[in-house]
């Protein structure tokens, strides 16, 4: 069971990183995902580094890695992270969307 309140403290975390722009400077393909990622395989996975030096591991989204490289701009954006629990939640995160997607 995910803890209505864990997810709420996480949404201060959640704001503070929403919009940011980083740098891709590493990524996969997840083809055989963990619990709870099994209908969104396969997805890509980056390593995102931002001005302030700091680095996040996240998925990227709206995009299926064919044209996914190292240094492509992406902003964080807030997305559901993974399947409705059996109590109803709907779990939400940061995961990242490349720039060049937004307009389209």
């Amino acid at each position: 069971m995910i803890s209505p309140v864990k997810i709420w403290r996480n949404q201060k975390d959640i704001t503070k990183m929403l919009g940011k722009i980083g740098t891709v400077i590493a990524w996969t393909i997840i083809r055989v995902p963990p619990t709870g990622f099994m209908k969104q395989a396969p997805y890509p996975l980056a390593l995102i580094t931002f001005d302030d030096r700091t680095r996040i591991m996240v998925q990227i989204v709206d995009c299926d890695g064919s044209n996914l490289e190292i240094g492509t701009k992406v902003r964080l954006v807030v997305r559901k992270t993974i399947e409705t629990t059996e109590d109803g939640i709907i779990p939400y995160g940061i995961k990242a969307k490349p720039i060049n997607k937004l307009l389209s």
